[in-house]
C-alpha cells in the first residue's frame, strides 16, 4: 500500500514538474527569442500589464495609433494577455493587405473561433481553412448582384414602414413645430434592419418594427446583445479555455445562450426544413421554387448539378450561416446608419445638403404606391448620387462599426514592409520584411488605417464627406474591399455581404432624411468597443447600446 501511494505522490510531483517547466519555459524563456522582441514597442508598467486597452478602445485608439507611428513606426510591437504574448500590430499598409490577402496563413485565433462558434455556430464567421472556402462558394451566388436587387422593394417596403412608425411617434408626442421628439435611433434602426434580414434572410416576418413580441426575433435580439454586450468579460475568457466549466457552473451568460440557441435550432430549423421540401417539391414538379430570400438560394446552389457533392454543405451548416448574416447583416449595417444619423446630426449644413440631393430625385407618387420597377429606378438613381455616395464612405470611413480584428499565423512567415523598421535598440533598420514565429497574434487596425493622417490628410479624425472628390494616391493605394476602405476588410475573408448592406444604408438614409430632420439632445454619445463599436450615453453604459437623436418631420413634407 505504501508502495501505491509513493508512486501516485511520484506521478503528481513529477506532472506538476512538468506543468511548471512548461509555463516557466512559455512565460520567460521562449518569449526571449521571439523575433518580435526586436521590433519597438511601448513599455509594459506591470509582470501582467498589456496594451489591449489603448489599442482597442475607440475614444483612446486614434491617438495612441498616432503616437505608436511617431515613436515607434509602422510594425509595432505590443503585448497582449502577458509577457509571453508578443503580438504585432502593423500600421503598414502593405503588412496589412499581405496578412489579409494570405488568409490560409493567417487565421482567426481558435479563442475566437470558439466564442463565434459557441454563440452562433460555425458559419463563414468561424470557419476557416477548406470549410470557410466551401461554404463560401455555396453562398456567393445568393450575394450576385442580380439576386440583391430583386430585395431592393422589401428594403424600401421597411424603410417606409419605420417612417411611417416613428410619424406615429411624433403624432403621439405632439410636439411644438420647431421642437422635436426624442427618439433612440439606435434601438429603432436595430428593429428595423432585423425586419429586412428576416425577410432577405429566410422569408421570415419578426415584424419588430411594430413590436417585439416574436419568439425567434427575441431570442436573437437577446443572444445577441444581452449574451454578447453585457456578458462578464473575465469569465467569457474562461470559458473559452476552459469549456468545461461552461458545462458543469454555467453562468447566467451561458444559460441565456442555451435558451436561445434552443428557440432557434427549433424555430429557424423548421424553416430550413420547410424551404428545402418546396425546393424539392417544385423540382418534381417542374416549376422551379422562385423565392429570392438567401435560405432558398443558399439551399438551391447547395443542390445545384454543378457543384460537386464533395463540395455541399450540412443543414447544419447552412442553419449556422443564416445565424451569421442574422448577426452580421442586422448589427453591422444598424450601427453604420446610427453613426451616419448622429454624424449628420452634428452637422446640420451637411444634413440640409444631402436631404436637398435626396428630394431632386424623390418620385411626386408615395413610396408605399411604387411600382417594383420603379423602386428599382429610383434605387438606381440613388446609386448614383455623388453626395450621398460621399457621405456613406465617409462615415464609413470615420467610424467603422467593426473596430479591429485579430489573426494568428498558422506558420512561420515574412511579413513585406514598405516604410523603415524601428528596433527595439534604439536603431531603425531599412530591411524589406519582419519574420513572424508560427503561433504570433497580429491585430488588423480597421479603424487605424481609416483615420492615419498621413494617410488621409491632417483631418483624418473630421467627418469631411468632400474629401472624397479628391484623394490623395497614398488612399488609392490602401487596402479593403469597399473604397481602399477596410471597413468591409479585404482579400479572401473580406465581406460578402457588402452590397447589400450599401442598399440598406442608402435606401434607409433617402426614406428617413427626406421625411425628417435630426439633431442632438444634451446627452453625450461616447463610442465603446462592445464586440462592434457601438454608440452609448454618458453615465448610462449598463443600459446598452443608445443614440438619443431629436427627431422632426421635414417642413415641406407636410402637404
Amino acid at each position: 500500500m505504501p508502495l501505491i501511494v509513493l508512486l501516485v505522490f511520484s506521478f503528481i510531483c513529477a506532472a506538476l514538474a512538468l506543468l511548471v517547466a512548461f509555463v516557466v519555459y512559455h512565460v520567460l524563456i521562449a518569449p526571449r527569442f521571439n523575433p518580435l522582441r526586436k521590433l519597438a514597442g511601448p513599455p509594459v508598467r506591470t509582470l501582467l500589464g498589456n496594451h489591449m486597452s489603448s489599442v482597442l478602445d475607440p475614444f483612446r485608439s486614434p491617438k495612441t495609433h498616432a503616437l505608436y507611428i511617431d515613436k515607434y513606426g509602422r510594425n509595432v510591437r505590443i503585448r497582449g494577455l502577458g509577457p509571453w504574448d508578443d503580438r504585432l500590430l502593423p500600421l503598414d499598409p502593405l503588412s496589412v493587405s499581405h496578412v489579409l490577402k494570405n488568409s490560409t496563413i493567417y487565421e482567426k485565433p481558435w479563442q475566437s473561433r470558439r466564442l463565434i462558434t459557441s454563440l452562433i455556430g460555425c458559419g463563414m464567421l468561424a470557419a476557416e481553412g477548406y470549410v470557410h472556402k466551401r461554404q463560401r462558394r455555396v453562398a456567393t451566388p445568393a450575394f450576385s448582384i442580380q439576386n440583391l436587387r430583386a430585395l431592393v422593394p422589401l428594403v424600401f417596403r421597411k424603410g417606409n414602414e419605420l417612417q411611417e412608425k416613428w410619424r406615429e411617434l411624433l403624432d403621439g408626442m405632439c410636439p411644438a413645430e420647431d421642437e422635436g421628439v426624442e427618439i433612440d435611433v439606435c434601438h429603432w434602426i436595430s428593429r428595423a434592419t432585423f425586419d429586412v434580414i428576416g425577410l432577405a434572410g429566410f422569408d421570415y416576418h419578426f415584424n419588430a418594427i411594430q413590436n417585439e413580441s416574436d419568439e425567434l426575433f427575441a431570442a436573437y435580439k437577446e443572444m445577441f446583445e444581452i449574451a454578447v454586450s453585457q456578458g462578464d468579460g473575465f469569465r467569457t475568457v474562461l470559458g473559452i479555455y476552459f469549456p468545461l466549466l461552461n458545462v458543469l457552473f454555467p453562468d447566467q451568460r451561458v444559460k441565456t445562450v442555451k435558451r436561445c440557441q434552443a428557440v432557434i435550432h427549433r424555430v429557424a430549423g423548421k424553416l430550413v426544413q420547410s424551404k428545402k421540401a418546396r425546393i424539392m417539391e417544385g423540382e418534381k414538379s417542374g416549376s422551379s421554387y422562385a423565392e429570392k430570400d438567401l435560405l432558398t438560394l443558399l439551399l438551391k446552389s447547395n443542390v445545384a448539378t454543378d457543384l460537386p457533392p464533395d463540395q455541399r454543405i450540412s443543414d447544419e451548416d447552412i442553419l449556422h450561416n443564416i445565424n451569421t448574416f442574422m448577426f452580421a447583416g442586422s448589427d453591422t449595417t444598424s450601427l453604420a446608419l446610427t453613426w451616419t444619423l448622429l454624424l449628420l446630426a452634428r452637422h446640420p449644413d451637411m444634413q440640409t445638403r444631402l436631404r436637398a440631393e435626396l428630394l431632386s430625385i424623390a418620385p411626386s407618387t408615395p413610396i408605399s404606391r411604387l411600382t417594383t420597377d420603379e423602386i428599382g429606378s429610383l434605387h438606381v438613381a440613388l446609386s448614383n448620387l455623388p453626395y450621398l455616395n460621399n457621405v456613406t464612405r465617409e462615415s464609413l470611413r470615420l467610424i467603422p462599426p467593426v473596430h479591429s480584428s485579430l489573426r494568428v499565423a498558422t506558420q512561420d512567415d515574412e511579413i513585406p514592409i514598405s516604410y523603415p523598421v524601428h528596433l527595439n535598440d534604439g536603431n531603425v533598420s531599412d530591411q524589406r520584411s519582419i519574420r513572424i514565429p508560427k503561433g504570433s497574434f497580429v491585430h488588423v487596425p480597421v479603424e487605424a488605417l481609416n483615420l492615419d493622417k498621413e494617410i488621409w490628410g491632417d483631418d483624418a479624425w473630421e467627418f469631411d464627406p468632400d474629401r472624397w472628390d479628391h484623394l490623395s494616391e497614398a488612399v488609392r493605394a490602401l487596402p479593403g474591399l469597399y473604397s481602399n476602405l477596410l471597413t468591409f476588410s479585404a482579400g479572401p475573408r473580406s465581406c460578402i455581404g457588402m452590397r447589400f448592406s450599401m442598399i440598406e444604408m442608402k435606401t434607409f438614409l433617402y426614406i428617413l432624411l427626406t421625411n425628417f430632420v435630426f439633431a442632438e439632445t444634451d446627452k453625450k454619445i461616447y463610442k465603446a468597443n462592445v464586440v462592434l463599436t457601438r454608440p452609448y450615453v454618458s453615465g448610462q453604459f449598463k443600459k446598452g447600446s443608445q443614440c438619443p437623436l431629436l427627431v422632426k418631420r421635414y417642413k415641406s413634407e407636410v402637404n
